[in-house]
């Protein structure tokens, strides 16, 4: 009808909330993708300059790095040592020999081990297991252990509860590693005889078949429990003792964070709408503390996964720290090398993951 005026009709873009939902996602979606590949470029930028530094470190050691990488009746060998300079690139510039070294390392070569005699990926890729059967076991106790010891102390704060919290994790930081491994192997093995010596498994046990590189697992995978509670017996001495030294740290870092947000006013005003103590601390203080209690987890974890040298070499556990500790003692350049990278690896890989998980937590973190 001519003069009656009509509503527009609605746009496509705003018809109901189903729409308006899927853009937030997407929205929410390349955020998340921006902020991922900021992380990664952030990740490859400091891989290459972790392995720039390494081969400076290297070419600063005195020495001949030739010299101390072939035996002698290798260095008499003039075929031999052709090869091997032209291998590594060693009669080229500097920053040639870099180069030739990252087209190596790309394709997986980081040398061959002189205490070993087998390539440093191989031995990497036999010890780096075994360290993880001692360190994803302690940093998972430390976790569980550190959260609920540090929240528990942060509620009863300046009470008897949070004094004797404090008082044992000062005890266990001041604790020297290499003395509480000694202390823990000599009470539960030498006066109660509860535990085994050291080693991965008892020397009678034949080994299983190297599927993953875990003993646990690989005799989980062919069905013979008797050696997987034989291996678990082996790791528990270990694990106790990386265990204690990690809850000690953990803990005095979630009780502080924990009290900077029990002080909070959204604290107080959940609580203050009758909402149940148990709710409070898990939605409202346990996850706002999280931030920095990821950064220190993340750099223990890094530092279990590096290898604690000590704690292997006293419980003889042939893990990432003692194959470390052996190549810098015998001055074998391409496996100390290889472990330095793969620290560096490490602790890049966590440090993204850390990165990652401050964005699942924090979303406002994401946009940063």
């Amino acid at each position: 009808m001519t003069g009656t005026s009509t509503l527009a009709a609605p746009s496509p873009t705003d018809r109901g909330p189903g729409r308006r939902g899927r853009r937030a996602r997407a929205l929410l979606g390349s955020v998340l993708l921006g902020f991922l590949l900021r992380r990664a470029v952030v990740t490859v930028v400091l891989l290459v300059g972790v392995t720039l530094v390494s081969f400076l470190l290297i070419q600063a050691v005195p020495g001949d790095t030739m010299t101390a990488t072939l035996s002698e009746q290798a260095l008499q060998d003039p075929e031999v040592v052709a090869a091997y300079r032209a291998r590594w690139g060693l009669d080229e510039p500097l920053h040639v020999q870099y180069l030739v070294y990252m087209r190596n390392l790309l394709q997986g070569d980081l040398g061959v081990s002189q205490q070993t005699g087998r390539p440093v990926l191989d031995d990497l890729l036999t010890y780096v297991p075994a360290t993880l059967e001692i360190a994803l076991p302690a940093m998972l106790l430390s976790l569980v252990l550190g959260l609920a010891i540090g929240l528990y102390a942060a509620v009863r704060h300046d009470r008897f509860g949070d004094h004797a919290v404090r008082a044992g994790t000062l005890v266990g930081l001041s604790t020297p590693p290499f003395w509480l491994a000694l202390v823990v192997l000599y009470v539960f093995f030498y006066l109660l005889g509860l535990s085994p010596s050291g080693g991965r498994l008892s020397t009678w046990i034949v080994p299983p078949e190297k599927v993953t590189g875990s003993v646990v697992v690989d005799a989980a995978l062919e069905g013979r429990w008797d050696v997987v509670w034989d291996a678990v017996q082996h790791t528990a001495l270990p694990v106790l003792v990386l265990t204690v030294l990690t809850v000690a740290m953990l803990v005095r870092f979630v009780r502080s964070a924990m009290l900077e947000v029990l002080d909070a006013d959204y604290v107080r005003a959940a609580r203050a709408k009758g909402l149940p103590t148990s709710r409070v601390l898990t939605a409202h203080v346990l996850r706002a503390g999280l931030v920095p209690v990821i950064t220190v987890s993340g750099l223990a974890f890094a530092g279990l996964l590096s290898g604690t040298v000590l704690v292997e070499q006293i419980f003889s556990w042939p893990g990432v720290g003692q194959y470390a500790f052996r190549s810098a003692s015998a001055l074998d350049l391409p496996a100390v090398l290889g472990v330095s990278l793969f620290v560096a690896i490490v602790y890049t890989a966590v440090n993204l993951l850390v990165d990652l998980a401050y964005g699942l937590i924090d979303p406002r973190i994401r946009l940063s």
